[in-house]
């Protein structure tokens, strides 16, 4: 009778880890496909999968432990590999690569994706400035109106893209969130806090001060 407690109560342990993985795989595979295009949610299964992997994961180990092909999951690994993701070695004497996070989770994932945005930003600050070229002089109603969009346009482009190297000058790849935040003072955090509910409308403007 003991041992088929003990043996019940090990079962459904089991039950509880398998099923908090596939929570996580799964959630994780969503937040990966929704945020870089091009990714699919298995590249999100391969992350959360290398997060709580004790170590590198080779593609024989990633295919047995997400159940999918070796080449399905060397596609995805290529595509991590390509947005800053993820990062390939291969050990000394050993015959295969494996692979592993380029830096902390869920560091590495918002690195790669400030990345992605701040290459998306200084693209369109060029195409704005391009547009600009082709028109040249042309001082037609079409042309002055066309104009105008496209300075507002590159002018709001270049604030973003300063407004990244401000706050995260020079990040391409991982970022450590924790160690950032660790040195900025609470009270700047409020501010901005404030600041940025003020902007979205979440709350009302402070009301000016009279003398």
């Amino acid at each position: 009778m003991a041992k088929a407690a003990a043996g019940e109560r090990g079962t459904k342990s089991e039950d509880r880890v398998r099923l908090a993985r596939t929570t996580l795989l799964e959630g994780v595979g969503r937040e990966i496909a929704e945020s870089f295009p091009g990714l699919t949610r298995l590249a999100g299964q391969i992350v959360a999968a290398m997060y709580i992997s004790d170590g590198p994961l080779s593609m024989d180990e990633l295919s047995r432990e997400l159940g999918r092909s070796k080449s399905n999951i060397f596609a995805n690994l290529r595509g991590l590999e390509a947005a800053g993701i993820v990062t390939r070695q291969r050990e000394a004497g050993a015959r295969h690569d494996s692979f592993a996070l380029r830096g902390k989770y869920p560091d590495v994932v918002v690195g790669a994706y400030v990345s992605r945005l701040r290459r998306v930003v200084v693209d369109k600050v060029q195409l704005s400035q391009k547009a600009l070229d082709l028109l040249g002089d042309d001082d037609t109603a079409d042309a002055r109106a066309l104009r105008a969009k496209l300075k507002d346009l590159k002018a709001k482009y270049e604030r973003f893209a300063m407004l990244f190297e401000s706050v995260i000058p020079g990040a391409d790849g991982p970022i450590d969130l924790e160690a950032l935040l660790d040195v900025v003072p609470m009270d700047l955090i409020t501010s901005l806090a404030a600041a940025a509910r003020i902007a979205l409308g979440l709350t009302d403007k402070p009301a000016k001060k009279t003398r």
